[in-house]
């Protein structure tokens, strides 16, 4: 629905929702979106330039680099701004293959934005568990036996079901076993629901997106620890300390590290609330339907991801009578827009026609929503079920 105000720009007003694919996207978080308007509007200078309003916005850059690097655990200048988390992880893996010579491993269920750039690079994709976390009796036989290995890149929380990663594990079987490889994590997903300041010590590399929790899309940020590691992708501008050319984007970034800060001091009592809405949704599914399996234990996943599979349900039909219903859900990740296989397709066989949806939350506050969205989701996501089956 499209309403004109003074003036002539276009608004457009969407019916209340209930949006459950936050992991995809996270909304705009009002705060952020005000921190960045006077560089939208007023502070538009080129950072690099010499005059006042360049300093101003140069200020503002810096300033939100501090915060970054408090809320991760590093130093200021081990902060870069990247354009999105596809561009830190592509950085990430080609820039040390690029530096240090070698192949890059991951495993087989990383985001594509690690997976196609190891198998494009040459690289070695290792196994995982059943609930898609890396073996590490496969990553630590394939350290041993591959001498070149340039760089190991591990999510920290999977993209689609949830499952946190013991980082802290991959890192002890990485120094081990491949002393000199840099070891890379992908924590997109693990902004809004881990202290990074207990992944950060143990990798020498990570990845974020700032859409993931409450900022603006087209701001991505890699933590270089130690100093300069691998090669930049881009170059021609000298930003970032030469590790990403191209004019920064000083309101992008400013709403970033206002909606990272704000995500840090919200996170323990929101992983409270939203694992108990959580947990109320996958309950009340599995008392109403024959056949929901949750797929991964929920001591085993973040608070705001619910993954589950219905016997002889097909999640295509399922996620359509879900939209029509106004609920918004996704059955892989939205990177992967087009692709005929998800992870939950290599992983998780319990049915021959069940087929797994994924449900995302961070703030439930963030969109127009209809009274009790936990209760209209189970009860619509129970119609639905039953009239596909």
């Amino acid at each position: 629905m499209a309403s004109r105000g003074a003036g002539s720009v276009e608004r457009v007003t969407e019916p209340a929702i209930t949006y459950l694919d936050h992991a995809a996207s996270a909304p705009l978080r009002p705060e952020a979106l005000e921190a960045m308007m006077p560089y939208l509007m007023g502070f538009h200078a080129n950072p690099s330039g010499s005059h006042r309003f360049s300093r101003r916005t140069r200020q503002a850059i810096d300033e939100s680099r501090d915060v970054v690097a408090e809320v991760v655990g590093c130093r200021p200048d081990e902060v870069v701004f990247t354009g999105c988390g596809t561009e830190s992880d592509n950085m990430a893996i080609a820039g040390a293959v690029a530096r240090r010579g070698g192949i890059a491993v991951c495993p087989a269920v990383e985001h594509h934005a690690v997976l196609h750039v190891v198998e494009h690079l040459g690289g070695c994709v290792v196994g995982v568990d059943d609930a898609g976390v890396v073996d590490l009796d496969q990553l630590a036989t394939l350290l041993a036996e591959e001498p070149g290995v340039a760089v190991v890149s591990v999510m920290a929380v999977n993209n689609e079901v949830g499952t946190i990663t013991d980082i802290e594990a991959v890192a002890r079987v990485v120094r081990r076993h491949a002393p000199d490889a840099l070891l890379h994590t992908d924590a997109v997903q693990a902004a809004s629901w881990l202290d990074l300041r207990s992944v950060t010590p143990h990798v020498d590399l990570l990845s974020l997106s700032a859409h993931k929790f409450g900022g603006p899309k087209g701001v991505g940020v890699l933590i270089e620890r130690g100093g300069p590691k691998i090669d930049p992708l881009i170059i021609g501008g000298g930003q970032e300390r030469e590790r990403r050319s191209g004019t920064q984007n000083a309101a992008g970034i400013v709403g970033t590290a206002t909606a990272l800060r704000l995500t840090d001091e919200e996170r323990d009592n929101e992983n409270v609330r939203l694992a108990a809405l959580r947990d109320r949704l996958v309950t009340g599914l599995q008392s109403s339907l024959d056949g929901v399996i949750e797929t991964v234990p929920t001591d085993r996943k973040v608070a705001g991801s619910a993954h589950v599979c219905i016997a002889g349900v097909e999640s295509e039909a399922l996620l359509y009578l879900l939209d029509e219903a106004d609920v918004c859900a996704s059955a892989a990740s939205a990177c992967a827009s087009g692709s005929s296989i998800s992870l939950s397709k290599l992983i998780f066989t319990p049915s021959p026609r069940a087929r797994s949806v994924k449900i995302s939350r961070s703030r439930l506050r963030d969109m127009p929503q209809k009274p009790c969205p936990v209760d209209r989701t189970h009860s619509s996501w129970i119609q639905v079920s039953m009239s596909v089956q």
